[in-house]
């Protein structure tokens, strides 16, 4: 048998990252939460076959939960377990954790948006920002600040 190549640095442990919630949204705290999965979604995971793009997160009778995550199953996955891709998945947080989130949804208008899976411990985590959403103008003066970021750097590199 031959060992599967590591990767090195810090993405090592990254599943996959939510680039759009950093688009659409300012990012303003985070929160690492626990999976609730089965057997199946675990080794999808392992093998990298996950979505966030269009997954979000609920809070309902002081649960959080993440909604709209696609799994894909594998092939080998067995014949007697049904595979729901999209299924809403349990988010393991603290009561307080939970708490202040439902507090900054309800009274100040944020939103729970899931950013990036990892792996910590051999465990699933995500982890989920608590953001405000951004207007059309502010996308545009962030594109504008990265385009300005890249020609600079270019600039930097040229001069030296």
């Amino acid at each position: 048998m031959s060992k599967k190549k590591r990767r090195k640095g810090a993405d090592a442990n990254t599943i996959v990252v939510n680039k759009k919630a950093r688009h659409d949204y300012f990012i303003e705290d985070t929160l690492e939460a626990g999976l609730a999965l089965e057997g199946w979604e675990v080794k999808s995971l392992r093998e990298g076959r996950v979505q966030l793009r269009e997954a979000y997160v609920i809070l309902k009778d002081g649960e959080a939960w993440l909604v709209g995550a696609h799994i894909t199953p594998l092939t080998s996955a067995s014949t007697h377990v049904s595979t729901d891709p999209t299924r809403s998945r349990k988010l393991l947080l603290h009561r307080d954790e939970i708490d202040r989130l439902v507090g900054a949804v309800e009274r100040r208008g944020y939103t729970v948006v899931p950013t990036r899976m990892h792996w910590r411990r051999g465990r699933a985590k995500l982890d989920v920002g608590l953001a405000k959403g951004k207007r059309k103008q502010d996308k545009r003066a962030t594109e504008k600040d990265r385009d300005w970021q890249r020609q600079r750097q270019r600039l930097l590199k040229e001069a030296k």
